[in-house]
């Protein structure tokens, strides 16, 4: 299965940070990110071996962060609504502890808004390359320190 993206422009305009939440909230079964330019992107399950890379890296920064005590990091369920408008879920996140305690209560429970501190990107066999490398633009947009798209 391939992701599958799709306009919501002809229905609506501009779908706000809160009504995307609300529709993520109704559908959790469907694991959904949104561009900038309010493209909706429905993901698909990756397979056993990218599931496996992704859980590896999760690990390793979990691990690091673990000694550090530096920062929070994430799976890829955590969607971010990134500061360029985009609300994206990369692969692997981790967020400066100062950045993350400067969030709400309420912020944390839903999607933070903020661009992660490093995001990994890991190419599964239903990823193409063009969207992942657009998608690092977007975060690249807003701000993070380091980026990594990965293609094994």
């Amino acid at each position: 299965m391939s992701v599958i993206h799709f306009s919501l422009k002809p229905l609506v305009e501009h779908l706000s940070h809160e009504q995307f939440y609300e529709l993520c909230m109704a559908n959790q079964e469907i694991a959904m990110e949104r561009t900038a330019a309010g493209d909706l992107i429905i993901m698909p399950p990756v397979g056993g071996e990218s599931g496996e890379r992704e859980a590896e890296f999760i690990t390793d920064l979990g691990l690091w962060n673990r000694q550090t005590k530096l920062g929070k990091v994430f799976s890829s369920s955590t969607v971010f609504k990134l500061p360029k408008g985009g609300d994206r879920s990369p692969d692997v996140a981790w967020v400066q502890l100062e950045r993350w305690n400067s969030l709400t209560p309420e912020q944390r429970q839903k999607f933070p808004p903020l661009c992660p501190d490093f995001v990994i990107e890991l190419r599964s066999e239903s990823d193409r390359l063009k969207p992942l490398q657009n998608k690092m633009q977007e975060y690249l947009a807003s701000g993070p320190q380091l980026g990594w798209l990965i293609n094994p």
